[in-house]
């Protein structure tokens, strides 16, 4: 089967957050499946840079956009980028200006993506290739099945799928903005692109499509409830008969500590030596004491709300001062959230570390020598952290919602007694909740010589959440929704 894989980042060229992850993972699951997957993303500088054996063909003749193909580093996957220089030919993150600001043209810009997409999807851009299934993410990707459904016509067309991986950010703009972008009126109205008398790219994206999925099961469920559903709740009610949630997966080839390059020695669920190798070169690298009994715990991400980072640093902060905890904290976001641990940091030197930023070998390096892996997360689509943990053999403390739920199962003394603990879970999202969760992980890690914590490790190594079980449900998802004949445009 054909499939065009569009997406705003990929890990390898780009990458801001989790999705950059999801798309240099699937469409390669896919290849191994024997599907002709390829990706489409922008041609932001770095991603040029980074290509492997770029080749350029022209375009649309009408269109102010060339394609740059390649192949992502280190894998045999096509890859077209979208060189639109008026939109892409800037320095940093693909979102925002300098000043951190969202850059102000942000829907021209994702806007045009979606239609050069649509184009090269209808075959009209000269590469002889054309997809059967155009598989869009998250709301940069909102408009891709109205342009699809435009650049097709009357004649056959590629059928639309789309995946939210995180409901929050929806790419609202000002109402005018729709004309702007040239939308057709009659899209105007609540049944439409129009919220609350906004213009949003991620309703466009969930009405429009031909399916529509999310990245865990539980998440699926918690979206279409008022709640958790961002005032899309009804929307994903109406059409959940083509709403589906499936779990994200890992590249192992890329998380496992058997060979991961980036960490101070390999270990496995057979030998477990490594590991503590690994908590002494991490102790060095913060700048942490090196201690092998304290418990260190670890967490990776996004400094915000969402992440549960203000109920983290205020649980770890008397644990930390106590002398009960070392703490290892790397991530960006919310300036106050990033002062805070910063604080934290500077409050208690050898017990807290902190790294401002995204570091890649420094998340491989927390992971395999964390003793814990904190994810307090408020809401939480899937996360990818928690499954690393379990392979690295760092069991994870985590708010029980969205995919963390799915796939971790608490310590409870039952679930140890029979050998299905895989970490710690606690509800509601709140200080004495986590904080007891984990004062429940510190004594069973103090506990340790009766063989229990061990066994907790060894059972999260050795779950399975390889990406090929993802690619099989979405594999099934495409065949439901071969091209069909459709009546273009008006169909809208």
């Amino acid at each position: 089967m054909r499939i065009l894989f569009a997406t705003s980042e990929v890990y390898g060229l780009v990458k801001t957050g989790g999705l950059a992850d999801v798309s240099a993972s699937l469409p390669v699951a896919l290849r191994r499946r024997r599907q002709d997957a390829r990706l489409i993303l922008p041609a932001y500088p770095e991603a040029v840079q980074r290509l492997r054996r770029p080749v350029t063909h022209p375009g649309p003749e009408d269109a102010p956009w060339q394609l740059i193909e390649g192949h992502l580093p280190g894998t045999r996957m096509p890859v077209y980028l979208v060189d639109w220089p008026e939109y892409f030919q800037r320095a940093g993150n693909p979102y925002t200006a300098s000043n951190g600001q969202d850059w102000p043209d942000n829907a021209q810009r994702f806007a045009g993506f979606a239609r050069a997409v649509a184009r090269v999807a209808a075959d009209d851009a000269g590469l002889d290739w054309a997809p059967e299934i155009v598989h869009g993410n998250d709301w940069q990707c909102g408009l891709l099945p109205i342009y699809l459904r435009e650049a097709c016509g009357t004649g056959s067309c590629p059928a639309s799928v789309f995946t939210i991986h995180n409901l929050a950010y929806q790419g609202l703009f000002p109402a005018e903005t729709a004309t702007a972008l040239g939308l057709p009126a009659e899209l105007w109205h609540p049944d439409g692109v129009e919220f609350h008398q906004q213009l949003s790219f991620m309703k466009a994206g969930l009405m429009f499509s031909d399916a529509i999925t999310t990245v865990s099961p539980t998440y699926a469920r918690e979206i279409q409830q008022p709640e958790h559903g961002m005032g899309l709740d009804g929307v994903l009610r109406a059409r959940a008969n083509v709403f589906h949630g499936i779990l994200n997966g890992v590249d192992y080839r890329a998380w496992d500590p058997a060979r991961d390059p980036h960490i101070a020695a390999a270990y496995g669920p057979d030998d477990l030596s490594g590991k503590a190798t690994c908590k002494a070169a991490l102790q060095r690298r913060l700048g942490l004491a090196e201690d092998p009994d304290i418990p260190l715990l670890g967490h990776v991400g996004r400094m915000v709300e969402q992440k549960g980072m203000d109920l983290l640093l205020a649980v770890a902060a008397p644990l930390a001062e106590a002398g009960r905890i070392q703490l290892a904290l790397v991530g960006s976001g919310q300036t106050d959230l990033e002062h805070a641990a910063g604080a934290l940091s500077r409050a208690h030197p050898g017990r807290v570390g902190v790294h401002i930023g995204y570091d890649e070998p420094l998340a491989h390096q927390i992971e395999a020598g964390a003793d814990l892996f904190a994810m307090p997360s408020r809401f939480e689509p899937c996360g990818l952290n928690q499954l690393y943990s379990l392979r690295y053999g760092t069991p994870p403390v985590v708010h029980a919602t969205g995919g963390l739920a799915d796939t971790v199962v608490d310590a409870t003394p039952e679930a140890l007694a029979d050998g299905r603990a895989t970490g710690f879970s606690f509800t509601p999202d709140s200080i004495p909740a986590l904080g007891d969760a984990l004062e429940r992980a510190l004594a069973l890690y103090h506990a340790r010589a009766d063989g229990r914590w061990e066994q907790l490790m060894r059972t999260g190594m050795q779950q399975n959440f390889d990406w090929q079980v993802a690619a099989g449900a979405y594999l099934e998802l495409y065949r439901e929704h071969r091209p069909r004949a459709r009546a273009g445009a008006s169909a809208l």
